[in-house]
């Protein structure tokens, strides 16, 4: 009897200290941000887009200039139309930009092929601003992106 009983109090012991017991509610798989950016996806009504690694680089003049990348895995293509920050409409590069399967569009960097600019947002570095994203197809995505400032790897992003 003593036997079942130490048995029975090391088995639920070791559920509570692993966090095992807590499935898939636990915190350490509740995880989405694994990089300096946020990441987000539409995954509905045969849409795919996920966007990796979003961030805002504040600039001297007080706009931000937006960093990262955006995927399209699905068959049909999609349209970026526009990018709003903390409430304010992006200027992009394009008045609409085309997200064709395998065919990302990278915002800054040595790859990049889109420009976001938002004008007098004024935000500050280490702060979190709501960037909201319009398609054609998926609709609306919103991911709330941490603003860095103008310096170390970022000192060349301009806007």
């Amino acid at each position: 009897m003593r036997i079942i009983a130490v048995t029975t109090l090391s088995v639920s012991l070791a559920f509570a200290l692993t966090a095992c017991g807590a499935g898939n509610d636990a915190p350490t798989a509740m995880i989405t941000q694994v990089t300096d950016g946020v990441e987000g996806s539409i995954n509905t009504n045969g849409n795919d887009i996920k966007v990796r690694g979003l961030l805002l680089v504040s600039q001297p003049d007080g706009s931000a200039v937006l960093i990262g990348s955006m995927f399209n895995n699905a068959i049909s293509g999609d349209n970026l139309l526009a990018i709003a920050a903390g409430g304010i409409l992006a200027t992009l590069s394009e008045t609409s930009l085309p997200l064709i399967q395998n065919q990302p569009l990278h915002f800054a960097g040595e790859s990049a092929n889109a420009k976001a600019v938002i004008p007098d947002i004024n935000a500050a570095a280490g702060s979190r601003v709501q960037v909201k994203f319009f398609f054609s197809r998926a609709g609306e995505m919103t991911l709330d992106a941490i603003v860095h400032e103008q310096s170390g790897i970022y000192a060349g992003v301009t806007a």
